[in-house]
């Protein structure tokens, strides 16, 4: 089994969405002993945005691009890379007003590339990244209720696209609503982490 575990939050060591992530990703090698992890830390060493230079560099067949443009293909294409080899991807997402933190969009500006993660059909679109197992931890500040949740559906909608439709959300709710609050949701995520099968 190998296991890409994504941290998108800038708090380190204090992030919340990233200690459920880790739980996640020492159950399953608990389980797993001989599983192998990466695990991509975007809020220490953020993914660059999608611009004008790097989408010149994308639409520049590949032997025509400068050095410049190669290499910053070359930085989409680990990601990628990390993303087909895995079985499993565990997604650390704290919410940042109301969305994902931009470096966890980068993330996804990157993995998303016509042709190689995902094609149009003449049904429609088809992910690409298939057969893979996705939990993604969140974390925040109030509470939402399912169907008026202002980050889930995007990510959700990302990820199936993609091709990863076997997706599983991990919410810890309430952590700026007071310390009883905050403890809860924390014990909510942990007890979801728990009966993970």
């Amino acid at each position: 089994m190998k296991i890409l575990q994504i941290n998108s939050s800038v708090r380190g060591a204090a992030s919340e969405s990233t200690r459920v992530a880790s739980n996640i990703v020492a159950r399953l090698t608990a389980a797993n002993p001989s599983a192998q992890v990466t695990v991509r830390d975007l809020g220490a060493n953020p993914h660059p945005v999608l611009d004008g230079a790097a989408l010149g560099a994308l639409f520049t067949p590949a032997d025509q691009r400068s050095a410049e443009q190669a290499a910053r293909v070359a930085q989409d294409d680990a990601l990628i890379a990390e993303a087909q080899a895995a079985d499993v991807i565990v997604i650390g997402a704290p919410m940042y007003n109301f969305s994902m933190p931009v470096q966890l969009k980068a993330w996804f500006d990157a993995v998303a590339r016509a042709g190689v993660t995902f094609r149009y059909t003449e049904t429609g679109p088809e992910g690409l990244l298939k057969n893979k197992k996705v939990y993604v931890t969140t974390a925040r500040g109030g509470i939402y209720p399912a169907d008026a949740d202002p980050q889930v559906p995007q990510i959700r909608m990302l990820l199936n696209f993609l091709g990863m439709t076997e997706n599983e959300f991990i919410y810890s709710s309430g952590l700026a609503m007071g310390p009883e609050a905050a403890a809860k949701g924390q014990a909510e995520a942990d007890a979801a982490v728990a009966a993970l099968a």
